[in-house]
């Protein structure tokens, strides 16, 4: 639970960070922005390293899935662009894949 709790919070703080930066290169927003937006993506790297894994590359894999997901929300609730079905099918199959990651059978 507190991997998932670890991705989720990730998540946030990376596209936090770098809405930051968008909002001040794409959408005209003061260079303060960046401020923050660097504050959330250092707290976007402390947490992935709170999530229990063997190997980095597989942490970052498997929360590949979390951030699409994510972002779908971030779509909809900051851009206020509602997902498409397209775009609901492609997050089910990342978090399918990150469930086959997360959980599946590890030899050794």
């Amino acid at each position: 639970m507190m991997t998932i709790l670890a991705y989720i919070g990730a998540a946030l703080a990376e596209i936090g960070g770098c809405f930051a930066f968008w909002a001040w290169l794409r959408l005209g927003k003061s260079a303060w922005w960046v401020a923050p937006g660097m504050v959330s993506l250092t707290v976007f790297a402390l947490l992935l390293t709170r999530v229990d894994s063997d190997a980095a590359g597989r942490a970052y894999a498997a929360y590949g899935g979390i951030y699409v997901c994510a972002s779908l929300f971030w779509l909809w609730a900051v851009d206020g662009v509602r997902p498409d079905r397209w775009d609901i099918a492609g997050g089910l199959i990342c978090l399918i894949g990150t469930s086959i990651i997360l959980l599946g059978p590890r030899a050794g």
